[in-house]
């Protein structure tokens, strides 16, 4: 039985997977069997209304800006926490208090260490007064002797000196202690974590330990993370404007792709394997990348989005644009494969208007609607074969449904995250087909 090619919708975008677009561009030759039927889809459902056929799309969260930790003194208790995991809190809100009463105790033993370095030097000058006087008044010999004396206490009045700035800084920091014992937000936010038990802890978002006794979300502006894996993180971008879609709706946002952080992947978890061209299954790695948004108005903590690349696809555009993988005889007399409208297939002579390369896609002016039926072309596709209207993204010659084809049929179910997230590998492979064809594709 032959392979079924799928053109998978979804967001107002479709993602074709590999094996039909490949089917197409290289054809797969042989004679078609009387049983089999082709497969057409609606040119609205192939076109997602204007949209990008095939879109690659990245799984994304969003997350804030900055994120504000707390550390608390190893050396100082805590007397009272003043705020609750969840609770937000502004700039200037308690956050804890230190336990002063050792700090107090701390304070008066060193005012009175302070004290008593004073008085010391005080006793020394009196010593070096006293020495000094008595050398006067010494025979030659002797003051060789009370010269000694004389040294050894002014070194102990610089060593004393010394030790008196040492304390009065002790003294400042122990002032600063009390007087600032309430520690404070500096920032608006969420508490995220309160790590009373002084144990490493992870960040929200990240991997990275932190020691943090408390953690802050700092709210107001906020930026989406996503991940990339070894198969197509060289398609990320620096620079390159994206958007970003709800999971939920169809609200979007524009933002800025950021680099990737090659630093810092990350391997094992789920859906974290893809299969090499033997199906050997390969462990993979994925790698952190940051979205700037040019506005957050209506996005929430923590919510899940998808990015993806930003060609222009959400520009409103007058008349019919098709992707220019379904056009046939670009160069003399462009056509399409598609249903006559009683269940056979038939070629439809075109008329070509502009071409977005960026969007890899011709303006039709003529010979197609949006409620006709197309297919991908094959070399063995002929006019007059039945047709069967798919509006599940099907399309190409393959044999009939029946019972056992249930082993072969990929469903949503099945579509799992990554294979969205790893499409860039599909139009990677495309491209590299395209760029083969030459002269076959404007």
């Amino acid at each position: 039985m032959k392979k079924k090619k799928w053109f998978i919708i979804g967001g107002g975008a479709a993602i074709v997977l590999l094996a039909g677009a490949l089917w197409f561009f290289l054809g797969r030759g042989g004679t078609s069997s009387s049983q089999e039927v082709v497969y057409v889809s609606p040119v609205s459902v192939v076109t997602g209304q204007g949209s990008l056929g095939i879109q690659q799309r990245f799984s994304g969260v969003v997350e804030p800006q900055q994120t504000y930790e707390v550390e608390a003194q190893q050396d100082r208790a805590i007397k009272e926490v003043h705020v609750e995991k969840g609770q937000e809190v502004s700039v200037g809100t308690p956050l804890f208090t230190y336990d002063t009463d050792q700090t107090q105790s701390e304070l008066d033993q060193a005012n009175l260490d302070l004290e008593r370095m004073k008085n010391d030097i005080v006793n020394l000058k009196e010593q070096i007064t006293t020495l000094e006087k008595e050398k006067r008044n010494a025979g030659q010999d002797e003051k060789l002797n009370y010269t000694t004396q004389i040294q050894m206490a002014q070194n102990d009045i610089k060593k004393t000196e010394y030790n008196i700035k040492s304390k009065e800084i002790e003294i400042a920091k122990l002032q600063d202690n009390l007087e600032n014992a309430t520690i404070s937000s500096e920032v608006a936010g969420v508490i995220k974590s309160i790590n009373r038990n002084g144990s490493s802890q992870e960040y929200y978002y990240g991997n990275e330990p932190s020691n943090a006794f408390i953690t802050i979300l700092e709210v107001g502006s906020y930026r989406v993370k996503g991940t990339v894996n070894e198969q197509n993180i060289y398609s990320v971008m620096e620079g390159q404007p994206v958007i970003i879609r709800s999971r939920v709706d169809d609200n979007i946002w524009y933002g800025t792709m950021g680099a990737v952080d090659t630093e810092n992947g990350q391997t094992g978890g789920d859906n974290m394997y893809y299969y090499s061209s033997g199906d050997e299954q390969q462990q993979s790695t994925k790698y952190p990348f940051y979205v700037t948004l040019d506005y957050d108005d209506g996005l929430m903590l923590g919510q899940h989005v998808y990015i993806e690349m930003d060609f222009g696809q959400e520009e409103k555009k007058s008349g019919l644009w098709l992707p220019e993988y379904f056009i046939c005889d670009i160069d003399t007399e462009p056509y399409v494969w598609a249903d006559n409208g009683h269940g056979k297939l038939e070629k439809k002579k075109l008329t070509l208007g502009e071409y977005n390369p960026d969007m890899m896609e011709y303006e039709i002016l003529d010979g197609l609607t949006a409620d006709d039926a197309i297919t991908f072309p094959e070399e063995s596709l002929a006019n007059g074969m039945a047709t069967v209207v798919s509006m599940d993204g099907m399309m190409g010659l393959m044999m009939p449904p029946s019972d056992d084809m249930g082993e072969d049929m990929m469903t949503d179910d099945m579509m799992s995250e990554d294979m969205i997230m790893d499409d860039m590998v599909v139009e990677e492979q495309i491209v590299g087909v395209l760029e083969k064809k030459g002269g076959e594709t404007a």
